[in-house]
């Protein structure tokens, strides 16, 4: 049930990539709008999983769970029926605040419910859900907005979220943990500050202006210094008070949001590095590879999803092969094999992806991908919080699922305007090599990237346009192949990070939480035995 509870979030992250194109054509939303579509979920995912991984602790994880679901399904309606791109937004930023109620409380139901080789089994369950949905996704949108509407992509969660909600009261015991810390208001202000001022900085980059302010980019914004350079700083000043605060409140004793002292355990500092970074490269392709096949190849959502699901499968493949090869070769190396198989995957897609692509072409690595995702998805997780205190659960959990939701929102729109900034850098320098007139060259460069390659038709259609949709096809499988290399230089820098990881393997067989002999957590109101110290 928890399992299912993950996939309804994880679905709802990736269905919409597919059904982009026709948001794009029924909404009329610009490329930077997209990327909002995509972020504002990511984005308000991110800030709050820290706050309501800590307040499961104390409200109930199942409570805070089944408020989430019901959170989630409310703005899944708003979604479907959003008139306007700005009113779409605005729903996708309340979906993610019950997808942050629902991620971190799964993590700590399983931290806190499952012990030994079955909490090992309950981890490889849980991330190869999060691989296999995260494929499953593109496909069940495609379906839903080729035979119904891109409105049907968020209108099938409601009737799913009943379901969700019935199974839970009945099969979810309630649990929370004694003596769990109190809410840093504060704290839990400045995080949202921090990760909302770098993303909207690393977004709006391209359409403000990296540091001095486009003219007639914005009206609302009077000086010649871009907001977007006064963006990040902000983000940098708000991340350096959120540190002082929490160490210097640790220090006096006071509550926190997130456990300092955590970050002491080596496998849960170096781990979250690593899932940091290997998250920035992970999804952030999902954005511009159905804008590609839909746009260049003209495949349609369908198609596309079926496509896509060749992640499934090397994700259903590795789940299969993760826990014997974890027992073989240890967790770590586990990861480091998925990390390193993804790198192949995302590597080679930019070299395979060609305006001539087939489907032949791209399935084989997509498959390898998805291989990759499966295998370092759940073991990273359970190298996390393998030596995490049982009392703390909520706040690791939580902490871990933001930095893998920091990561992701950092490549969506890290790799989102490589994307579109590639495509409008190269499309213009083929216009001028044929002598194209600037102001000409303008508009069909806006045209081209403000609809996500969605005008590309229109100008094939067009005798006269012809030979410039040539172009643009072109321009944009450019910007998806550095989209692609992007990601694969950050699953890099992923693998690298994973060096730090300690060497010591128990594999499942030491519970997490067993450095006090006094720790307790509730289930039902029953206190479970104590564990003891090694």
């Amino acid at each position: 049930m928890v399992s299912v509870a993950v996939s309804l979030i994880i679905v709802d992250a990736t269905i919409v990539n597919v059904a982009i194109p026709s948001i794009v054509a029924d909404l009329g939303i610009d490329s930077t709008q997209v990327q909002w579509v995509q972020e504002s979920y990511t984005l308000v995912f991110a800030s709050l999983l820290l706050v309501f991984g800590v307040a499961a602790d104390r409200w109930g994880r199942r409570r805070t769970m089944l408020i989430g679901i019901v959170t989630f399904a409310a703005a899944s309606l708003l979604a479907a029926l959003a008139p306007s791109g700005a009113a779409l937004i605005g729903a996708r930023l309340l979906q993610g605040l019950g997808g942050a109620m629902i991620l971190p409380t799964t993590l700590s139901i399983i931290n806190a419910t499952f012990r030994g080789r079955e909490r090992g089994i309950a981890f490889a369950v849980w991330g190869s859900t999060i691989g296999g949905m995260a494929a499953l996704g593109p496909l069940l949108g495609g379906w839903l907005t080729d035979s119904f509407s891109w409105r049907w992509a968020f209108g099938i969660n409601p009737p799913i979220a009943v379901l969700m909600v019935v199974g839970a009261l009945l099969w979810v015991d309630e649990s929370r943990s004694e003596g769990a810390r109190r809410t840093d208001l504060v704290s839990a202000a400045l995080s949202v500050v921090t990760f909302g001022t770098l993303v909207f900085g690393l977004i709006e980059g391209r359409s403000l202006g990296w540091w001095t302010t486009l003219d007639g980019a914005a009206d609302w914004w009077p000086f010649a210094l871009s907001p977007v350079p006064v963006s990040l700083a902000v983000s940098v000043l708000s991340a350096a008070a959120f540190v002082r605060r929490g160490r210097r409140r640790e220090a006096r004793g006071l509550p926190t949001l997130i456990p300092f002292e955590l970050f002491t355990i080596t496998s849960f500092r170096n781990g979250n590095v690593a899932a940091l970074v290997v998250s920035l490269g992970e999804f952030g392709l999902l954005l511009s590879l159905p804008i590609w096949l839909q746009n260049v190849l003209g495949y349609d959502a369908l198609q596309t999803g079926w496509v896509l699901v060749a992640l499934a499968g090397g994700s259903f493949v590795a789940s299969g092969a993760a826990q014997a090869l974890t027992q073989r070769i240890g967790a770590v190396a586990t990861v480091r094999v998925g990390i390193a198989a993804e790198i192949v995957g995302v590597g080679g897609l930019g070299f395979a992806i060609t305006p001539e692509s087939t489907w032949t072409t791209v399935v084989p690595f997509l498959f390898v991908y998805g291989f990759g995702v499966g295998l370092a998805t759940a073991q990273l997780t359970g190298v996390v919080l393998q030596d995490v205190p049982v009392e703390e659960s909520g706040a690791a959990s939580g902490t871990q699922s933001t930095s893998r939701q920091i990561g992701s929102a950092l490549g969506i729109a890290i790799l989102g305007t490589v994307l579109f900034a590639g495509t409008s850098a190269d499309l213009d320098a083929r216009l001028a090599d044929q002598g194209v007139p600037a102001a000409q060259r303008d508009e069909v460069v806006s045209a081209v990237v403000d609809s996500s390659g969605g005008a590309i038709a229109g100008l094939a259609a067009d005798p006269a346009t012809a030979d410039v949709a040539d172009d643009a096809r072109e321009s944009l499988t450019r910007g998806t192949q550095y989209s692609a290399w992007a990601a694969a230089g950050f699953l890099v820098l992923g693998l690298l990070a994973t060096l730090s990881l300690g060497r010591r393997e128990d594999d499942g067989e030491r519970d997490p939480g067993q450095g006090s002999a006094t720790d307790r957590t509730t289930v039902e109101g029953k206190e479970a035995p104590p564990t003891s110290t090694h």
